[in-house]
């Protein structure tokens, strides 16, 4: 088994979730202390941790990003590196896109860029939307400046290997968005004594259902998702309720329509709530951008795959991701590779990262270096 698989498992046996990375950073700043790279930054963002290759001659940076941080999500998988930490797991894969990232590392380690400079970022606090704004925002990070940035994740439902691209969005836009509403309550023998907010509660939750359609967004991926909603207290067969809130999630294929989806939502609650005489409010929480990618970077990624299975995808994928935080500040793209079709899902409990994604992983990366690095 390579060092990097090896890498691989330890981090697995080791979640930590979003914010609270502090000793998987740990971990990986060990094992690049013997890679001797010309400049670590470390507290990144929180507990990010980036790697410096530089070659001799100036030239452009390149970014390439991995995630820290574990899902709350209890594995039931039987392997031997099987999570140590009841009810956290790497479900998500990120524990590979780590080893990928120290993979390459050790090839940096023997052979600098012949120009330029590499930066390696391990990225906390990437599951809720956090991270890749507080590395950015970072004083630290004026010490990067990328030029082009890359990242990659596993696939479950694609052939082993095979690299998935789309010029454009890549990766949905999402929101989560909490409507809190608060009347009055009231005996349930005398619930005309109170004001429940049940049918403001109703109405709200068919507006969320219908939102895309009544915005009329032709043809661009864009929905609403209750995930969660709540009446009253549980077991109260006496009071009529006072408070309810309801939870949903927005997506949508361009920041733009999320905007107008949030707006739309936003003013249709205050309505809503105004004409029941209910007091509210609105929160939003786990804030990802559209993860938009460019041609040119693109380009470079189908180069770079070279004799690997390419599939260019028609649509974006739904669920998000923080790097396009780094593609709206150069030029970038983030990647799918395969982990093969039988594969669990990313977040089930019994998802276990292939270590054969590894070494392919990184063949991938490299030749973006090379792209970005190798010729003038």
């Amino acid at each position: 088994m390579s060092s990097a698989a090896e890498f691989r498992r330890e981090l697995h046996r080791h979640p930590e979730l979003s914010g609270s990375e502090a000793e998987t950073a740990a971990r990986i700043c060990r094992f690049f202390e013997p890679l001797q790279p010309d400049d670590v930054i470390k507290g990144l963002g929180g507990h990010g941790a980036a790697f410096a290759f530089s070659g001799a001659e100036p030239g452009p940076t390149v970014l390439l990003r991995c995630e820290l941080d574990a899902v709350p999500i209890r594995e039931m998988s039987r392997v031997a590196h099987c999570s140590a930490v009841d009810g956290r797991s790497h479900a998500c894969g990120h524990d590979g896109h780590m080893a990928i990232l120290a993979s390459v590392g050790e090839s940096l380690a023997a052979v600098r860029p012949p120009r330029g400079r590499v930066v390696l970022l391990f990225q906390p606090a990437e599951e809720n939307g956090g991270g890749a704004r507080a590395v950015i925002g970072d004083v630290q990070f004026s010490e990067i400046q990328p030029d082009f940035v890359f990242a990659l994740h596993n696939l479950p439902g694609f052939p082993v290997g095979q690299v998935v691209v789309r010029s454009g969005t890549m990766c949905c836009a999402s929101r989560g968005m909490v409507v809190s509403l608060e009347g009055t309550p009231a005996h349930a023998a005398q619930p005309e004594t109170g004001n429940s907010p049940a049918r403001a509660m109703c109405r709200i939750m068919k507006l969320i259902d219908e939102l895309p359609t009544r915005l009329s967004v032709g043809d661009e991926v864009a929905f609403a998702t209750i995930v969660g909603a709540r009446l009253g207290a549980d077991d109260a067969f006496g009071t009529a309720p006072g408070e309810a809130r309801v939870l949903a999630t927005l997506r949508s294929e361009t920041d733009d329509t999320l905007n107008r989806m949030v707006e739309h939502l936003a003013t249709s609650v205050g309505r809503i709530a105004a004409q029941n005489g209910l007091r509210h409010d609105v929160a939003y929480c786990e804030e990802f951008s559209a993860t938009v990618n460019s041609p040119k970077a693109v380009a470079m990624v189908r180069r770079a795959a070279g004799d690997a299975s390419i599939k260019v995808l028609e649509g974006p994928h739904r669920w998000s991701e923080d790097f396009g935080r780094f593609t709206a500040l150069a030029e970038g793209a983030v990647f799918g590779i395969g982990a093969g079709t039988e594969t669990p899902a990313l977040h089930n409990p019994a998802y276990d990262f292939p270590d054969e994604l590894i070494p392919l992983g990184a063949a991938v990366f490299t030749g973006i270096i090379r792209e970005c690095l190798g010729r003038r």
